[in-house]
C-alpha cells in the first residue's frame, strides 16, 4: 500500500525497492523556509538488523508493508526474548529483544501492547503511550523553590531516569511517556 512519506510513523513497516522490509525507528519531517519539505526516516532492516537513514520529499510515495496489528498481553522475559499472549486465541509469541529495543524498560507484566505480525513473525511493537511508575530516588524538595520550570532528576522503579517537578518525592507514583521517558503528571491512583 503506497502512502506519502510524511504519514510514516515510528513502528511502521515499509518495503523498499530492494524487496526488503524495514521497521521505522524515527520519522521526522523538516519544513525549511526555502526549498522542499522533506521527511527523514531512520529504519532497521528486519532480515539482518542493519540500520539505514533515508530522506524523502514529504509528498513522495513510500510502500508500506501489509502487517497485521494485534493486541497482545506481555507475560515475561527469558533467554529467548519477550513472551506475549493473544487475549482472544491464547496463542503465545516470543519477540526477540532487537525488535523491542530500548522500549523494553517500560514493559510491565500484563501490559497490553500492539504487535505488528508479518508472515507469523512479530516485526514491530507499539507500547501504550503512557505508563505509571514509582519514583524510587530523587532529591528532596527545596523550601521556597517554585514549580515553574525547574525540574530535578529522579530514578524510577523500572531503572529509567526522568526529570520531575520539585514537588515530586520518593515513593510518588508518576505517569511518563513511553516514547521519550518524559514526565507527564502525578498518577491519579
Amino acid at each position: 500500500m503506497k502512502v506519502i512519506a510524511s504519514s510514516i510513523r515510528k513502528g511502521n513497516i515499509i518495503e523498499k525497492e530492494d524487496g526488503q522490509l524495514y521497521v521505522v525507528l524515527t520519522a521526522e519531517s523538516f519544513h525549511p523556509g526555502k526549498g522542499t519539505p522533506t521527511t527523514q526516516i531512520d529504519m532497521r532492516r528486519l532480515s539482518d538488523g542493519v540500520k539505514t537513514t533515508d530522506r524523502y520529499k514529504t509528498t513522495e510515495q513510500v510502500e508500506r508493508a501489509y502487517v497485521e496489528d494485534q493486541n497482545f498481553s506481555y507475560l515475561y522475559q527469558d533467554a529467548d526474548g519477550y513472551t506475549f499472549m493473544n487475549g482472544e486465541s491464547y496463542d503465545q509469541i516470543v519477540v526477540p529483544a532487537e525488535v523491542i529495543g530500548d522500549q523494553s524498560i517500560y514493559l510491565q507484566e500484563g501490559m497490553t501492547c500492539v504487535l505488528s505480525i508479518f508472515n507469523g513473525v512479530a516485526v514491530g511493537i507499539q507500547l501504550p503511550a503512557r505508563v505509571t511508575l514509582e519514583v524510587v530516588e530523587t532529591e528532596p524538595a527545596m523550601k521556597g523553590q517554585t514549580a515553574s520550570s525547574s525540574y530535578k532528576p529522579a530514578k524510577l522503579s523500572n531503572g529509567a531516569r526522568a526529570m520531575v517537578p520539585p514537588h515530586i518525592s520518593t515513593g510518588t507514583r508518576i505517569v511518563v511517556q513511553t516514547d521519550d521517558g518524559s514526565y507527564v503528571e502525578r498518577a491519579k491512583d
